[in-house]
């Protein structure tokens, strides 16, 4: 199966009021190129799970900037100021969740699993309206699921079968997300013939990819 796509293709997979996962760390691991055409798209209402919204004209922080997000699931928000004011005026809808425990909730989607529990946020508005759950005679947060409908990944190589590899921090959440959105599309910086990438430098199965954008 031939996985390659081009950028208006990618971008056209992301559709009004998707839920979309976006990998990275203040951009460093984003797909800054679909991200970028993505802003230009004039798509809305969308639901984003990301580390954070980044800067205001970087990466999926220009989402923000253009109002074409309803809600973010995230666990900081202080670099992009666009994200502070909609928040503050009622126009943009933001659940905070711990670094940690966002990673978890992911994690926990692409595992199949009905949840994790923690101890993080006990006692804080993070735990407000959730359910607590008492094992051993401890109380704990049940944190649900984050499942997506399409996953925006940056990665430094694909081999063409969607085998990923990212290179220093630019891993962060993007080996979780692949497992846990129903549509995965990654933006490579470099893509190479497959088995050219030793098996054990794969951070992420082309099993879970199903589209490979190369700059």
């Amino acid at each position: 199966m031939n996985k390659r796509i081009s950028l208006q293709d990618a971008v056209a997979k992301v559709k009004d009021g998707m839920t979309v996962m976006v990998g990275g760390f203040l951009a460093a691991g984003s797909p800054i190129a679909i991200l970028d055409e993505l802003a230009k798209s004039g798509v809305k209402d969308l639901t984003l799970i990301c580390n954070d919204t980044a800067y205001a004209d970087v990466a999926h922080g220009k989402l923000i900037t253009n109002k074409q997000v309803k809600k973010v699931i995230v666990s900081h928000i202080g670099t992009n100021p666009n994200t502070s004011e909609q928040m503050n005026s009622g126009e943009l809808e933001i659940e905070f969740a711990p670094q940690g425990t966002l990673a978890e909730r992911v994690r926990a989607a692409g595992a199949g699993l009905g949840g994790v529990l923690t101890t993080t946020g006990m006692g804080t508005v993070v735990a407000e309206g959730k359910e607590i759950v008492t094992v051993d005679g401890k109380d704990y947060l049940l944190e649900k699921p984050l499942r997506a409908d399409i996953a925006l990944l940056g990665a430094t190589v694909s081999d063409e079968d969607g085998n990923l590899v990212y290179v220093g921090t630019t891993q962060n959440f993007n080996p979780l997300m692949a497992t846990a959105a129903d549509v995965v599309i990654v933006e490579a910086e470099k893509v190479v013939k497959t088995g050219e990438i030793a098996p054990e430098c794969v951070h992420t199965p082309a099993m879970f990819v199903d589209f490979i954008y190369a700059k």
